[in-house]
């Protein structure tokens, strides 16, 4: 990302963009029991709303995002909800440097990086999960999300690029959002 970038993300958090999105992603409600207990990596935390959920799931989080406000938010309401996560402010795309640590769970929710997948693995430790949900590139509905077509995956993407890693669960397809919108949805759960 860009110094563009960053300004444009701080300015959507100043503007309140997803002050109303404060609860856990389902799919990661609903795979989180098949996942290895332990250090958790959220990339791309934005305002938090998972890796809080993975710190009052017993989860120790190091998360990251480009954009400071959002990370202010995200630590203001860790703080309120009495949870400790190690708040980041790194530009995955550009400065962060893969961890030497090794994490039993790594999130990546609703930002594409494909170069960055590829090396996730090495930092998974042996029986941990890659969990992922991107925008699904869909022509069919009107869905919710970026009209930007370089903001969703191609179908089949996510497993290709992730090649050598188990497969616990895999689906793509439309999904009904919280708020009752409709979102195409890539979302795959990957074991080492």
């Amino acid at each position: 990302m860009s110094i563009a970038d960053r300004k444009k993300w701080d300015q959507r958090y100043r503007e309140g963009a997803y002050s109303s999105r404060d609860y856990p992603s389902e799919f990661l409600k609903q795979r989180l029991s098949q996942s290895k207990p332990g250090k958790a990596l959220d990339l791309a935390c934005g305002a938090g709303r998972n890796s809080i959920f993975l710190a009052q799931n017993g989860f120790c989080v190091d998360a990251v995002d480009v954009s400071s406000v959002g990370l202010e938010r995200a630590r203001e309401r860790a703080e309120l909800l009495g949870v400790s996560v190690n708040w980041l402010n790194q530009d995955l795309l550009d400065q962060w440097k893969l961890p030497s640590e090794r994490y039993s769970l790594i999130i990546m929710f609703r930002f594409v990086a494909l170069d960055l997948l590829p090396v996730l693995p090495e930092i998974l430790e042996v029986g941990g999960s890659l969990i992922i949900e991107e925008h699904l590139q869909w022509r069919d509905e009107i869905v919710t999300g970026p009209t930007n077509e370089k903001f969703r995956v191609a179908p089949g993407e996510l497993t290709r690029i992730t090649d050598g890693l188990k497969v616990l669960y895999k689906y793509e397809g439309l999904v009904t959002e919280p708020d009752g919108g409709l979102a195409a949805l890539s979302q795959l759960h990957m074991v080492k």
